[in-house]
């Protein structure tokens, strides 16, 4: 849908008239918003006319308009399609915007990254520091004038290397130590801090200091992380504590960042396929959906109805190992035995067996094209699907269900910990299972279907309390949900190409902008799309559930023990490529 022909917003247009006007620029949509009255016309957006879910925000350069703008995608948790709107400043330092954060808290890491690879400071916000790139590190790197270590050309395919084929090692133009650029008068050797994080630390110090009987209470920070085993990979949580309670608590990333996002400008639109996979390596089935959706609805593309089933068909059996992993991998987190944890691997095995059979890989399978997928399901593969899902699945989810749900230890660990409320898991922009299991039934593909979900019956499973348990529970739920849509799938699945067109190694993509976005098993995957006419996105920006779910960590833990911290964030389930990307 248009955002410019949504009523609610010609309203406000009306209402603000010298502020608001609709971005006519070819291929683009929504408002544009004086950034004096961004703030105040944000929160008539969330509370007049009722968008209460803000799910991601973007940073775009456009050096040759000298302008940079944010850009936000809004909805309604009642469903329907996003508002876009967007708010520009002069590319002249500083670049600054009020902060959202008062409105929608979820806009914290998202704002943060913003300002870290852009540039663009946002008035207000509490703690605007670098999020992804170390504090040392000079400029801001998605800008398009940033120029990384080695750098040859803007785009690929590069002609160092195409079509002459004459390759050298980027390493080799470069002297050893050459790749770190610091500021003017900036020696690493001599740089001695007198407190290295002060920055980080003074943003945690929320808590009061009591006087009990004239003796004061002393509180310990402690750091779980970046090598602590819970924390699924080298993300780090500092933490200050009150005896054993959590009073604050920070999340800090980028140790795995690579700058996925500049890597993906710099590619081909076809190239960045592969490189979805990475994100969250245990979905890479799911990975390149959101993306493949976006690229299509820039180039008009339609998929063939068989194409469009098998992605449904791996997308679920992608939801299913998703969360047999998190159960097993959760009851290593709480202590257990490794044997669960093989318990659902065998079944998470068995579907990448599949997998691999039918793309050629386990985990990065670079199956999605767009227009469809890369080639069809062989005859035994789509019989050892059916025996999965018809015979097998069903039974051993139940088992899982009974090993897991009846076993009191589990249950007492879990029951009324990490609690979010509803409003609070909308305020945070929250999605998936999380935020089904505070009672929203917010799931994309029933808010705004793709594919061909909309021809499926299946229900989207709820829970009341917004616990651990409930978001275990919920899981379960989904499961049982996936094998539904599976079965029907695998029903009505019709024969004919999987494929629009010829395969091509280069496209060009018509100018303008799109989001493309699914509800992948950690929640809304989500695709910025910006196309300038040629064969590399002008900018490609990632929203993933990872990132955005771990702003409500504190919350969440704030009040609870420290031995708790480690299954809140298990059942946040992140993965680390799709944190740091």
């Amino acid at each position: 849908m248009d955002s410019t022909k949504n009523t609610d917003v010609l309203d406000l247009a009306n209402l603000y008239k010298d502020s608001v006007k609709a971005d006519d620029r070819p291929g683009f949509s929504g408002f544009i918003i004086a950034k004096e009255k961004l703030f105040d016309i944000a929160k008539d957006l969330r509370d007049k006319y009722g968008y209460d879910y803000l799910s991601c925000v973007s940073g775009v350069d456009y050096p040759e308009t000298n302008s940079m703008e944010v850009v936000y995608h809004a909805y309604r948790s009642s469903g329907g399609s996003a508002l876009v709107f967007k708010t520009q400043v002069e590319r002249v330092d500083p670049m600054e915007v009020p902060s959202l954060i008062s409105i929608w808290p979820g806009v914290d890491l998202q704002e943060r990254e913003i300002w870290d690879l852009f540039g663009i400071k946002f008035a207000g916000h509490p703690d605007l520091r670098r999020i992804l790139m170390w504090e040392g590190f000079e400029g801001h790197p998605m800008r398009k004038d940033w120029k990384e270590a080695f750098y040859e050309e803007e785009a690929k395919p590069l002609k160092s290397r195409w079509p002459d084929g004459n390759h050298k090692y980027a390493e080799a133009k470069a002297a050893y130590g050459d790749n770190i650029n610091f500021e003017a008068g900036f020696d690493p050797e001599k740089w001695t801090p007198t407190d290295p994080e002060e920055a980080l630390y003074s943003a945690l110090k929320k808590y009061q200091t009591e006087d009990v009987d004239g003796i004061k209470t002393d509180h310990l920070l402690i750091n779980m992380g970046p090598q602590h085993p819970s924390t699924h990979g080298v993300f780090r949580a500092v933490v200050i504590l009150d005896g054993e309670e959590i009073v604050s608590l920070k999340p800090v990333m980028g140790y795995l960042h690579r700058n996925h996002e500049k890597i993906g400008e710099r590619n081909t639109f076809l190239q960045n396929i592969p490189f979805t996979d990475r994100l969250d390596y245990f979905n890479s089935m799911y990975s390149a959906w959101g993306y493949s959706l976006a690229v299509e609805r820039l180039l008009g593309l339609a998929v063939p109805e068989r194409a469009e089933y098998i992605r449904v068909i791996f997308g679920e059996m992608s939801r299913i190992q998703n969360h047999l992993i998190l159960f097993g991998m959760l009851w290593n987190d709480l202590g257990a035995y490794f044997t669960p944890a093989l318990y659902a691997f065998e079944e998470r095995e068995l579907m990448l067996d599949i997998f691999e059979a039918v793309s050629g890989s386990r985990m990065m399978c670079n199956y999605h094209r767009f227009g469809g997928v890369v080639r069809d399901i062989d005859p035994a593969s789509m019989q050892k699907i059916k025996e999965l899902v018809y015979e097998r699945l069903p039974r051993k989810i139940e088992e899982f269900d009974r090993l897991l749900s009846e076993n009191e230890i589990f249950v007492s660990r879990m029951k009324g910990i990490g609690y979010l409320s509803p409003e609070d898991c909308l305020a945070y922009s929250v999605s998936g299972p999380t935020l089904r299991a505070a009672g929203i039934p917010y799931d994309i593909r029933r808010a705004e279907p793709y594919g061909v979900y909309d021809r499926f019956e299946f229900d989207i499973p709820l829970r009341y309390n917004s616990d651990l348990l409930d978001r275990y529970l919920v899981r379960i739920d989904e499961i049982k949900q996936s094998v539904r849509i599976l079965q029907q799938a695998l029903r009505d699945i019709p024969e004919g190409p999987v494929l629009t067109g010829k395969p091509s190694y280069q496209i060009k993509v018509p100018a303008g902008e799109t989001y493309g976005r699914v509800e992948a098993p950690k929640g809304e995957l989500g695709y910025y799309v910006v196309s300038n006419g040629k064969g590399n996105p002008y900018r490609y920006k990632i929203r993933t559930p990872s990132f955005v779910n771990v702003t409500s960590v504190e919350k969440m833990c704030v009040g609870t023990k420290i031995a708790d911290f480690v299954t809140i964030l298990g059942m946040v389930d992140i993965v680390l490529g799709e944190v740091d990307r």
